[in-house]
């Protein structure tokens, strides 16, 4: 058989493609009607082994072995997959996306159009610019006078927003690095992402210069505690880089108050940085919108379309409010790249405005997705994993043996295990007992959710981000933890 004639072959690529999607139909009928583990059997090594064995197939002899190969391939890989469209999956903020979603973005992936220079990936690019526009307006921010791009991850996001924000605040830092003399600092919500003291770190700022506000008793950034630092910032010249708000954080999806920090930053000429990595798509249900109050003042906004937009990763926004400021963070030539001839052009090369100069197209699953259904989709997908948690929550509430942490503001909720022969277990051994009964219950491969701290003390923490997932399955969850004590 010629290799090159078979691998090129749009029939055996056409035979693939729908073996495909007949092993995924079965996939998703399985994990819809709940059977089957969540999580496989969680063991790296013989993961690594099996994999690596594929690699050591020799070539195969007909286009017949093709097919059996692959059969066997896509069954291994779904056997070994993390079962996200199982309506038991409620642990991290990855979703079950919308499966068409997939299809899209395979469009992409077949027929490859990086993304740098416009004329490379053309469709490409103009999808993600009608996304960005679609996306800001909905946010709030004036047509036409903002900018934003896709980049690989929420991280990613973050790190180039405060990029652009150092050296807005910083002025020549691009060209000859941080003058330490300006004592620059970033103020963080204090419970906000880990990448908000990596992007320091990276930047050069340090991560021992991300000062931590103070949280109120719903674990929102304080206003109060903010002024405080500001005023502190500006009494001992410290340069502040940024605010650094969070809609919502990861810990219990804590929706800082916007509307008063963007007037603190406003008052002390500060860049405001907006997380809303999990909680952008608040937005489009006039219901939770208020949770955004003042975002639209916000200097930059990321928001990850992989979490609460329901398709696949990774494809995150950032925003900028001044379009001006979508050129700040790179500030480089590349002729090899960008066309002289033709300099209108560079304004739709996204490759001046991200870390990546190839990237891929990630905006084709959100663009066929809501081509297909409209953003009618996004608010019910939204109200309905939101209503389930505060369904849940109330559940955690009436039970005797279990105490939620905190009155959801999303989809995000935080509880302990605490039967009334646990009263007098002193805090710390209580937390550990949660982190074991987590464990304990992930590796029955009946659900899988995750663990947080709160204060220094364990907690479980479920993420409903599963449309399928009813209250019966979350009812099931409390039965499931209380078989394991």
């Amino acid at each position: 058989m010629d290799l090159k004639s078979a691998a090129y072959s749009p029939e055996l690529f056409a035979a693939c493609g729908m073996r495909l999607c007949e092993w995924l139909e079965t996939y998703l009928e399985e994990k819809h009607a709940r059977q089957g583990r969540v999580t496989p059997e969680l063991d790296p090594s013989k993961m690594t082994a099996a994999a690596r064995k594929w690699l050591q197939t020799t070539a195969p002899a007909s286009e017949q072995e093709v097919h059996q190969r692959w059969s066997s391939m896509i069954a291994t890989m779904l056997s070994h997959a993390q079962n996200l469209h199982h309506p038991h999956y409620i642990g991290h903020q990855v979703p079950a996306p919308v499966p068409i979603a997939g299809l899209c973005d395979a469009v992409g992936s077949v027929t490859n159009q990086p993304m740098a220079v416009f004329e490379m990936g053309p469709w490409a690019t103009a999808v993600e610019r009608a996304l960005v526009a679609a996306l800001g307006e909905q946010l709030g921010f004036a047509a036409g006078s903002f900018a934003g791009f896709i980049t690989h991850g929420g991280s990613l996001a973050n790190f180039t927003a405060l990029l652009t924000a150092r050296n807005v605040a910083l002025g020549d830092t691009w060209e000859n690095g941080v003058d330490a003399s300006a004592s620059p600092v970033i103020l963080t919500q204090a419970d906000a992402h880990y990448s908000i003291a990596r992007a320091a770190g990276m930047l050069g700022i340090g991560t021992r210069n991300v000062i931590k506000v103070g949280l109120d008793d719903r674990r929102r950034m304080s206003a109060a505690a903010l002024r405080t630092e500001l005023e502190y910032a500006r009494t001992t010249g410290r340069k502040v880089i940024a605010v650094c708000a969070s809609c919502c954080t990861t810990p219990i999806g804590a929706f800082d108050p916007l509307e008063p920090i963007a007037d603190l930053c406003e008052e002390f000429g500060v860049w405001l940085h907006v997380d809303a990595a999990h909680g952008g798509a608040a937005c489009f249900s006039d219901q939770h919108r208020p949770l955004l109050n003042g975002i639209s003042r916000a200097d930059s906004v990321v928001w990850d379309a992989h979490k609460m937009l329901f398709v696949p990763a990774l494809c995150a926004f950032v925003f900028y409010k001044n379009a001006v400021h979508r050129f700040e963070a790179f500030r480089q030539d590349a002729p090899y790249l960008f066309d002289p001839s033709n300099p209108g052009q560079a304004e739709f090369d996204v490759g001046l405005q991200t870390v990546e100069c190839t990237k891929r197209a990630a905006g084709f699953g959100l663009w066929g997705v809501w081509s297909l259904f409209g953003s009618e989709l996004f608010r019910t997908l939204v109200e309905g994993t939101f209503s389930l948690a505060q369904q849940f929550y109330e559940e955690l509430r009436a039970s005797e043996d279990f105490t939620p942490l905190h009155k959801p503001e999303c989809n995000i909720v935080v509880f302990r295990y605490q039967p009334p022969t646990w009263n007098d277990v002193p805090l710390e051994e209580l937390g550990t007992r949660q982190l074991k009964l987590r464990r304990a219950l992930m590796e029955s491969g009946d659900y899988y959710i995750t663990a947080t701290k709160l204060d220094g003390v364990g907690a479980m923490r479920v993420t409903i981000i599963n449309p399928l997932t009813t209250i019966e399955d979350l009812r099931g969850l409390l039965d499931s933890i209380r078989q394991f004590t």
